[in-house]
């Protein structure tokens, strides 16, 4: 039986607005269609990683209003433990504002709202027990993503951190990090501006960033790359290869919002049931392409069956 996946993080309704083409700066363009829909970066990985078939429990804030119901109910309903979700009297539900292309690609403006009211003593060192894996971003107060990577990295658990939105973490947190997933923009900025080589390079031309982020104490590190696939660093592998890189699942994408927090989840989902780096890479690229050929994010994720008969037939 897997062992329990822990989510540390945001819950946010999703305000999304599909129009032709995105607008440009001070342009107003008009839209074709409105959809409210439960969000969030942790709220969206704890309900892939479920649908996925892990053991979820989720840990975050929400308003005591309306879109904190259907936040509830939406990862809940996903099969989500979310006895340590917290209402907020004082604030409103986290809101992200979304719009989204003809091409399915999207701009998104977040405002934090009860997710800026969690805080480090809502994290439990008992959270952890049993834990295998924790999901982290950073759309939560970095005070509190580090005491929740202290308490699972305590408990033997392996802290999975989503570097999104990026912002600069301080060392310790990375320290405490067993896996680091970030896109190759993300990976750049951390690395100092770094360059990173062509998305459809080969896996050797990954060594010196490989080298880089091991010098900082990352040793395993996934890279996504959008329609190029990934890329699984893993100085620790101990068969196969240090570098492997992960096709692309080729899909007709209708919406790509969540997309990363699919990949995401599904990666904590394969990691708890015992899979390498690269093995839960290569199940989650299929999850998250999956995930971008419906509309909207959590009711957009795919079911385990669904992955698997995809790399089935593939």
């Amino acid at each position: 039986m897997n062992r329990r996946i822990v989510v540390v993080g945001s819950l946010n309704a999703d305000l999304t607005i599909y129009c032709e083409r995105l607008p440009l700066p001070g342009e107003t363009v008009h839209g074709n269609g409105f959809a409210v829909n439960p969000g969030g970066k942790s709220a969206n990985q704890a309900v892939a990683a479920s649908k996925l078939g892990g053991t979820v429990s989720l840990i975050g804030a929400v308003g005591n209003d309306s879109n904190g119901d259907m936040l509830i109910a939406s990862t809940e309903g996903a099969g989500v433990d979310v006895s340590c979700v917290r209402r907020a009297a004082e604030v409103a539900t986290g809101v992200a504002v979304i719009a989204v292309d003809a091409r399915g690609e999207n701009n998104i403006i977040i405002s934090a709202g009860a997710n800026g009211t969690l805080a480090p003593a809502d994290v439990s060192a008992d959270a952890f027990d049993d834990a295998a894996v924790l999901c982290l971003c950073l759309e939560v107060s970095l005070e509190t993503v580090e005491a929740a990577a202290k308490a699972a990295h305590d408990a033997g658990a392996t802290v999975l951190l989503n570097l999104s939105p990026y912002a600069e973490i301080p060392q310790s947190l990375a320290a405490l990090s067993d896996v680091l997933l970030v896109n190759a923009h993300e990976a750049s900025m951390f690395l100092g501006d770094a360059e990173m080589p062509h998305p459809g390079a080969h896996a050797s031309a990954w060594e010196p960033v490989r080298s880089q982020f091991a010098e900082r104490g990352l040793q395993r590190v996934l890279v996504t790359l959008g329609s190029h696939g990934s890329v699984v660093l893993d100085s620790l592998a101990v068969s196969g290869e240090q570098i492997s890189r992960i096709a692309p699942t080729k899909v007709s994408a209708v919406d790509t919002t969540g997309a990363g927090d699919a990949f995401t989840g599904a990666v904590a989902a394969r990691l708890a049931a015992g899979e390498t780096l690269a093995e839960a890479a290569a199940f989650a690229s299929v999850a998250a392409a999956l995930a971008t050929t419906k509309k909207g994010t959590q009711a957009a994720y795919p079911g385990a069956a669904e992955v698997l008969e995809h790399l089935r037939i593939s």
